[in-house]
């Protein structure tokens, strides 16, 4: 994270604060910046070339996503997620989500279902490479949030996924999670096929329950 922040011509209409909250974000979820982890300002504004004020706001950015915390007197920190912040994320994000498949599941087009069954067929073929894995799970989830059609729903759920990224324990580690993720939408894929909202809004309501499991789940200590 060491280059001069410095917009191209095709970017320079955005405020500098903007750039810099990009970079930071991508760091941050990344986790080069870690969870809990200070924010050097000083050593940031020499890496950037930047002055404090662009940082100040960008951090301001971030800290109404939920990505840094600031603390009186100490600066700020990258949010470190605890055990009731995952309950809680996971609880809204059961309620937003379900939501919105039964919506979907209600009035989306045969081409929009098409389209997420091409999703999900991708999903199948990616359960071997974990990353390309979680960026088809996260598009797949997006998509039924844009096809339901609701931005407010969908842009509380991209705030609240951001901040799932911080979790240092995400559910997809868990050894036998990215399988039993795969066959819980296979069932919600079908749910909504059949045009069966309560289904795919109870299917989608027990997936994110047990992504909560395994995400709580703690790893088995040494004797």
């Amino acid at each position: 994270m060491s280059e001069t922040l410095i917009p191209t011509r095709s970017t320079a209409a955005r405020p500098l604060y903007e750039h810099v909250a990009e970079r930071l974000r991508g760091g941050i979820l990344s986790h080069q910046l870690a969870p809990g982890s200070w924010i050097d300002e000083q050593r940031l504004c020499g890496e950037y070339g930047i002055s404090r004020t662009p940082l100040r706001e960008a951090l301001k950015v971030l800290a109404t996503e939920g990505l840094i915390t600031m603390k009186p007197r100490r600066g700020a920190y990258v949010t470190e997620m605890s055990a009731r912040d995952v309950t809680d994320v996971y609880h809204l994000l059961s309620l937003l989500e379900s939501d919105a498949a039964g919506d979907v599941a209600r009035r989306a087009s045969a081409e929009q279902l098409e389209e997420l069954g091409r999703l999900h067929a991708e999903l199948e073929t990616a359960v071997d490479d974990r990353e390309r894995f979680f960026r088809l799970n996260e598009a797949f989830h997006m998509r039924i949030l844009d096809i339901a059609d609701n931005r407010w729903r969908t842009q509380i759920v991209v705030d609240l996924r951001k901040v799932m990224k911080l979790n240092r324990h995400h559910s997809l580690f868990r050894e036998g999670r990215l399988a039993d993720s795969l066959a819980e939408h296979r069932a919600v894929m079908d749910a909504l096929r059949a045009r069966d909202a309560a289904a795919a809004e109870a299917l989608t309501r027990e997936h994110f329950r047990n992504g909560l499991a395994a995400a709580t789940q703690r790893a088995p200590t040494l004797p």
